[in-house]
């Protein structure tokens, strides 16, 4: 595996959390994250940052960053947080065909977007992200 890129809508929540989880866990493999939505510049959200904090992983000098045709080419594996994402993804860059896959693939799960709702949909989100991330490097590992 060369490289990952973690996209979600604003790229302030889920792919950052994701990010920070799978750097930690495969500090050779670049990993980067995007938004198909992004506000562009703007930090990781506060509650993200918190709680990928408690779990001594530091977001906050994430800054977010709009998905590009370059960013998508350069991934080896790209990571979505929902199927509609993916949809719009692979329609937006047919070439990322068969790169593109849910974080939640294996689970046949999507994960929520929590931005502005309360912490405990954060927690909740950060789990899921948490397990998907954990059935990928279990994949990756084995490349």
């Amino acid at each position: 595996m060369k490289s990952i890129l973690v996209v979600c809508e604003g790229n302030i929540c889920r792919s950052p959390m994701a990010q920070g989880l799978l750097t930690a866990a495969l500090p050779r493999i670049p990993v980067r994250s995007a938004g198909l939505n992004a506000l562009s510049g703007t930090p990781a959200d506060e509650t993200a940052v918190r709680l990928m904090r408690a779990r001594g992983i530091d977001i906050a000098p994430h800054r977010a960053l709009q998905i590009t045709r370059d960013l998508c080419a350069q991934a080896e594996l790209v990571l979505v947080m929902s199927a509609d994402q993916r949809k719009r993804l692979e329609e937006t860059y047919p070439f990322a065909c068969g790169r593109v896959f849910r974080l939640g693939e294996f689970s046949k799960r999507d994960v929520p977007d929590p931005y502005r709702q309360s912490e405990r949909a954060f927690g909740e989100s950060l789990q899921l992200i948490d397990e998907g991330v954990h059935e990928w490097l279990l994949r990756i590992q084995k490349i």
